[in-house]
């Protein structure tokens, strides 16, 4: 299986399933001597981890990180950084009803037409579980680029969005909800209608905004790896993500050239912010602004219509344990997978100078 590493210079590669013994990662290419937080990459951790709150799946694991290598008091060696995450409550019985059949809008036909082969406990390597990786080294990431900060929200779920006026959008109010949208009246509105699906038994979806706030101008190369373009890839490489868009997005397309064209003032600063931070594939030293969004999750507890393995029509009610939600704890994802990519072209900018 290819397409498991991620990044030109700070290279993160994961392994693992979802119902396997652990899933862990090998980060390559971080400089020597920059200093680690452990306790912060596990407050991370405990951010993304499962059965955190009662809108969240149920299935409760530690997601305890256990770094083996690259490491030393308290310091990168420049060595490759090893790290393992247990798996510890996993319930593979629950899957097994799913054996010889195809849950809708999962990756089982397609994994199964690819390999000759999958494995259905949870999905396997297609599990959502795999993230936990990408929260370890987007934590690392974030620690060599400290001067960056990265600040990611929910702010739709179903039809419920927030104002994002600058004066709504207050990022120390990001964790006072288990939802993780900083408007608590919206937030409250999102609780209720996830808490009532999850009782009728179906999934929502939602919209997560990302605004990184200090990337200094020129980080990007200009051709084929732009900086909105490997962001849109680390987005959309994401379980669950429909569609990704920077700047004014899709709303560009209504708009005149002068409406939309972000002017200089005083100071290299712009008036506006249409272009979302990034000209011509590189950064322009406003903030990063982009938009994720994700889909419904697709294991639902209603019946529905589907084939087993020989073709035939089967219906199907999911078991186990899912999210009826799943942006709430995509919100660490998305600062990680942010920082991965802000953390390589810095350090590709840094070759370049």
């Amino acid at each position: 299986m290819a397409g498991n590493t991620f990044g030109s210079l700070f290279k993160l590669t994961t392994f693992g399933e979802s119902h396997g013994l652990a899933i862990g990662g090998v980060i390559d290419g971080c400089p020597s001597g920059i200093e680690i937080d452990v306790l912060e990459i596990q407050n991370q951790l405990d951010r993304r981890r499962p059965g955190q709150s009662k809108i969240t799946t149920p299935r409760s694991e530690k997601d305890q990180v256990e770094i083996l290598s690259g490491i030393f008091e308290g310091k990168t060696t420049g060595a490759p950084i090893g790290f393992i995450i247990k798996n510890e409550t996993q319930n593979s019985a629950d899957y097994e009803h799913l054996k010889d059949v195809y849950r809708p809008s999962h990756a089982d036909f397609t994994y199964e037409q690819k390999y000759g082969t999958r494995d259905y406990r949870g999905g396997g390597r297609s599990s959502a579980r795999e993230t936990a990786c990408r929260v370890v080294g987007g934590s690392i990431a974030a620690q060599l680029i400290p001067q960056i900060k990265v600040h990611s929200f929910v702010s739709q779920v179903g039809t419920i969005k927030m104002d994002l006026s600058p004066e709504n959008v207050g990022f120390t109010a990001i964790e006072n909800s288990i939802v993780r949208c900083p408007d608590s009246k919206i937030a409250k509105q999102m609780i209720a209608l996830i808490e009532n699906l999850r009782d009728e038994g179906d999934t929502v979806g939602g919209l997560i905004t990302c605004i990184v706030k200090g990337v200094p101008a020129g980080l990007g190369e200009p051709g084929f790896d732009k900086l909105h373009a490997d962001l849109g890839k680390a987005m959309l490489s994401i379980n669950a993500v429909k569609g990704f868009e920077i700047g004014s997005g899709f709303a560009a397309v209504s708009m005149l050239g002068s409406q939309h064209n972000d002017a200089f003032t005083g100071g290299f600063h712009t008036s506006t912010n249409n272009s979302g931070g990034v000209q011509g594939g590189i950064s322009n030293g406003q903030d990063i602004v982009f938009n994720v969004a994700f889909k419904p999750v697709a294991t639902i507890k209603k019946e529905q219509k589907t084939i087993n393995k020989k073709g035939e029509e089967v219906t199907l009610a999911a078991k186990g344990r899912h999210d009826p939600c799943v942006v709430p704890r995509a919100v660490p994802i998305v600062d990680a997978m942010a920082n991965l990519v802000l953390a390589d072209h810095f350090l590709r900018q840094k070759v370049n100078q």
